[in-house]
């Protein structure tokens, strides 16, 4: 009996204990301090690159902005705000990467190129300006016209990737 109690008491002791820890994780991609970051601005990221594909700008700016939404509870606002998120696409091009048999190529690289201002009011060491690149490759039978749409949303879901994760994300 006096075995039982003390197996008792060792158990109850274990489950209060354990009642007061708690473990958290984050998977969001976020390393934001929410008690501090509420707001965030998002610009227009206006394409200034040789080459125009203009649905391009609307594509990037959706999936940024859907991006911080899903990831991080920060509010996007017009105006001041704790970060700021500005830049422009500076290059969207095309360029031969295998050359067949007949010294003509087979495969035809897309390369997009976003240069990014990320300010952090709060704690300007954050602050980030950076240029990202992400480019797919396609046949070069294909026309780009066929294949450009799929090409861009694939760039621009790796572009505000490697953006959120070298600004909000803080990696």
């Amino acid at each position: 009996m006096r075995h039982f109690l003390s197996s008792i008491v060792c158990t109850i002791s274990a489950i209060i204990l354990l009642a007061g820890c708690t473990i958290s994780y984050k998977f969001n991609g976020s390393a934001l301090n929410y008690d501090i970051y509420k707001t965030i601005h998002v610009s227009d990221f206006p394409i200034r690159a040789a080459l125009v594909y203009a649905p391009l700008q609307q594509t990037f700016e959706n999936k940024l902005l859907n991006t911080i939404t899903r990831q991080t509870r920060l509010q996007e606002v017009n105006g001041n705000s704790d970060l700021e998120m500005s830049g422009e696409i500076t290059g969207y091009s095309l360029s031969p990467q295998a050359v067949g048999t007949n010294a003509y190529a087979t495969e035809t690289r897309l390369t997009i190129t976003v240069k990014v201002k990320y300010t952090d009011q709060i704690n300007p060491s954050n602050n980030v300006d950076q240029t990202f690149s992400a480019y797919r490759q396609f046949d070069s039978s294909l026309m780009l016209t066929d294949v450009q749409d799929g090409l861009c949303e694939e760039i621009c879901d790796e572009l505000v990737d490697l953006i959120f994760n070298a600004t909000l994300g803080n990696w």
